[in-house]
């Protein structure tokens, strides 16, 4: 458990640096902003199925038209992935959730697995936005696992 808490804490902290970077750049880019976008409510779609509730209300690939909104999705996934975890035990790492998929085919996966494609999905995607921030002239932001590690 002490590692996925850690891990998720690095993935509030990566999501954030990376809202700042596009901040600072005042990034413009509708892919760009869309790819963003899509972290976003792919954590809240793996959160929804984590409680039990259905996903098909998300759109996964929508066009973003500014930043600040974004913003607040990551807040509020934070805010909730915090509560989450914060009420998780162990022994529930291994609970096997149903869901459907956001194309209704149905599936079975646990906690920990669903857990670590949030971590996972996020920071595959982040390296996407960093090489898109160097495309657009603007300054690539750290967002490493190791980076993190060192200031704590």
């Amino acid at each position: 458990m002490k590692t996925i808490k850690c891990m998720m804490d690095h993935l509030y902290w990566a999501d954030e640096r990376i809202l700042h970077a596009l901040e600072e750049g005042e990034i413009k880019n509708k892919e760009l902003l869309k790819l963003v976008r899509h972290v976003a409510v792919a954590e809240q779609v793996w959160l929804s199925r984590l409680q039990g509730k259905g996903s098909t209300q998300y759109s996964l690939w929508e066009e973003a038209e500014e930043l600040a909104s974004i913003r607040t999705m990551f807040e509020q996934n934070a805010e909730q992935y915090r509560t989450y975890i914060a009420g998780l035990e162990e022994s529930e790492l291994d609970v096997m959730i149903d869901y459907t998929n956001q194309s209704g085919v149905p599936f079975q996966t646990s906690v920990r697995d669903i857990l670590l494609q949030v971590l996972l999905h996020g920071q595959y995607h982040r390296g996407q936005i960093n090489r898109a921030l160097r495309i657009e002239s603007a300054e690539p932001v750290q967002v490493d696992y190791i980076t993190f590690a060192r200031l704590k």
